[in-house]
């Protein structure tokens, strides 16, 4: 699949799982904002679960398909349409060459989401990602949020990828973002240094998301957490979800491409559901925080590896079954099959 940037968006990057390993040395991990919706994607276009796709924010680009292929929108809804024709996010799509798509802004949910293609983005692995981080200009498309005239092109799908044409994700297994639901804190590792009233100042109020959120972090605005004796402490790690509270007293979470190491008191953090959530929500939005157990957020992750498991089985089910009647008489289907490193062309008749 190759597509051709006419407009690139509000910001659309490059983006995977996330460049893991190397925070020891003060390389930011980046990768997906909301890592979930990226993963089913994949598995219901049959890629591995950590492929790359564009990464969108709020306004999506404007692309023309050079060569097609199987893709899906996978996350929030901003309205993606081909040629003109509305098109839900959460299905498979099949392009072909001289298709546009576009995207018209946010729909019913969400403010983020992963275009995704069958094969995966195809750009560079750098330390073992070909995630973008925008401030280092390492990984992804150059090293940056692409431009208009920049040329996309994917790796190879894997073999029945035309068989996915279609699919739609079961409602049960989408994520979904309710912009009311609190996130979910675990406390530590420096909760002793608040007082008892800074605690419940935290927990018992609502903040609103800061103009000031990007990849890096969100801020929020709202009621100064009282710090024991001072927000300062000798610098250590910064764990994805990380909740930092500066001597203002105003938290901000830090997110995908957040620094390695910090050096404010960190009240809790995020689970791993709770900031994707964060992730799909806007400025001004507000944002309410509850105590959550290791055993919660473990529990919350395993429910959703059963509904990627659960994906892959619908995936597998969809493209095995027969082909319907309006399809019979519209000539050999072909398709191209790889095999131990060799490419085959197929061709499959009608009633064979």
């Amino acid at each position: 699949m190759r597509l051709l940037v006419h407009k690139p968006g509000m910001l659309t990057t490059v983006q995977d799982l996330g460049r893991w390993g190397h925070q020891s040395r003060g390389v930011s991990v980046s990768g997906a904002m909301d890592p979930f919706s990226l993963r089913l994607g994949n598995v219901l276009l049959g890629n591995g679960e950590g492929a790359a796709a564009l990464e969108l924010t709020v306004l999506g680009p404007e692309l023309e398909v050079l060569e097609g292929g199987t893709l899906i929108l996978a996350g929030g809804d901003l309205k993606m349409r081909l040629d003109g024709i509305p098109a839900e996010p959460w299905r498979v799509y099949r392009v072909s060459r001289g298709c546009r798509i576009s995207f018209g802004g946010l729909g019913s949910g969400g403010c983020r989401a992963n275009l995704c293609l069958a094969g995966g983005v195809e750009v560079p692995s750098v330390m073992g990602s070909r995630s973008t981080h925008l401030r280092a200009r390492l990984g992804g498309f150059q090293g940056r949020a692409l431009a208009a005239g920049d040329e996309i092109v994917s790796g190879s799908p894997d073999p029945l990828w035309a068989r996915g044409e279609g699919l739609p994700c079961p409602e049960d297994l989408r994520p979904r973002w309710d912009p009311l639901a609190p996130l979910e804190v675990l406390e530590g590792p420096q909760t002793d240094a608040f007082t008892p009233q800074g605690l419940e100042t935290f927990f018992g109020n609502e903040y609103a998301i800061s103009p000031e959120a990007d990849r890096m972090g969100y801020r929020f605005e709202g009621p100064a957490v009282e710090h024991l004796a001072g927000a300062d402490i000798v610098s250590d790690a910064i764990p994805l979800g990380a909740i930092q509270v500066p001597g203002h007293g105003q938290p901000i979470a830090m997110l995908a491409d957040r620094q390695t190491t910090g050096g404010y008191t960190k009240i809790g953090v995020l689970s791993a559901w709770s900031v994707a959530q964060l992730a799909q929500r806007l400025p001004g939005q507000g944002v309410r925080f509850r105590r959550t157990t290791p055993e919660e957020a473990t529990a919350v992750l395993r429910d959703f590896e059963e509904r990627l498991r659960r994906a892959g089985s619908v995936r597998a089910s969809w493209r095995s079954r027969q082909e319907t009647p309006s399809l019979q008489g519209e000539g050999p289907r072909r398709f191209r099959l790889r095999l131990e490193g060799r490419e085959y062309d197929v061709q499959v008749s009608p009633g064979a």
